[in-house]
């Protein structure tokens, strides 16, 4: 006997909970990865680990907060409780795998397709394990094309994100990729969800699990402090509200510094390269007015 399935219980409130918390994964992983490409390489394993553990988190949560809004008419819902925190582990591994070669390679070209695929398929992989941890009196049954269109939906949203990472531009920018990144998970899980039926044993009991009340709700808890943990981080670093400009002109500005000359008038100050002065070997002309500083 086929079930009846009700992905909305609680109409538009998980729905909207659900893609509020992947965007929020999102734009924490994303300035991560671009900060990552601006420091030294002694930090950058920090600030990738971080940003996958973001997306990771992010996604996992969007996940079950919008598996609370599932149901099936004729049959309880459990979860198993290993499978469910081993869906954590996937996704955070496996977005983690894409993140770092993008984060070394770059986000153009072989790197980013096979990062951004990775990472795509890390977060099907999240859903569909998230999935069989689901404990009910029935049988899950796919349709293989709906399945494979939310795989295609995942990978390109990924490469998507993480070519925008890639750009090193300004807040708003990675704002705009993580609302994009937020709508495709969500996208790719109700289009998962849509390719499931629901096959009746002919019972209303489910096998030993935790319910969705006694297992989702408190695990949301630490997923969740980690993000508002990792957002306190990003928000307090001041290269990540910075744009490209801005990021360019921070990153030049250790490398020069202002030495008055002698001037008569309105005569301008001359800038002279740190490089030149902590060469005795090498002679700088010091010009006056406005003409630009030579060396020679």
């Amino acid at each position: 006997m086929e079930g009846t399935v009700d992905g909305f219980s609680y109409g538009l409130v998980t729905p909207v909970v659900a893609y509020l918390m992947a965007c929020l994964g999102g734009a924490l992983g994303l300035r991560c990865t671009t900060r990552s490409l601006l420091v030294a390489h002694s930090w950058r394993p920090g600030w990738l680990a971080l940003g996958s553990a973001a997306i990771g988190s992010g996604i996992w949560t969007m996940h079950f907060i919008a598996m609370m809004g599932f149901s099936v008419q004729g049959t309880p819902i459990h979860y198993d409780r290993t499978t469910t925190f081993a869906s954590l582990a996937v996704a955070i591994v496996m977005v983690g795998v894409g993140i770092f070669i993008v984060g070394y390679r770059g986000a153009s070209g072989a790197a980013l397709f096979t990062g951004g695929t990775i990472t795509g398929l890390g977060i099907a992989s999240m859903h569909y394990l998230g999935m069989a941890g689901m404990r009910l009196g029935g049988r899950l049954q796919y349709n293989t094309l709906t399945v494979a269109a939310s795989v295609v939906i995942a990978v390109v949203a990924a490469i998507a994100a993480l070519w925008a990472a890639g750009q090193i531009r300004g807040f708003l920018w990675s704002l705009g990729a993580s609302l994009v990144m937020g709508l495709a998970v969500s996208g790719m899980h109700y289009t998962g969800m849509a390719a499931v039926t629901v096959h009746l044993h002919g019972t209303s009991t489910a096998p030993p699990g935790d319910s969705s009340p006694e297992l989702l709700a408190p695990l949301m808890i630490g997923p969740l402090a980690f993000l508002l943990l990792a957002g306190v981080i990003v928000m307090f670093d001041p290269l990540m509200m910075m744009g490209k400009a801005d990021l360019k002109a921070a990153a030049a500005r250790p490398r020069t510094a202002t030495y008055p000359v002698p001037r008569s008038g309105d005569r301008q100050i001359a800038h002279v390269s740190r490089r030149s002065v902590a060469r005795p070997g090498r002679r700088t002309r010091r010009r006056t007015g406005a003409r630009t500083p030579q060396r020679w």
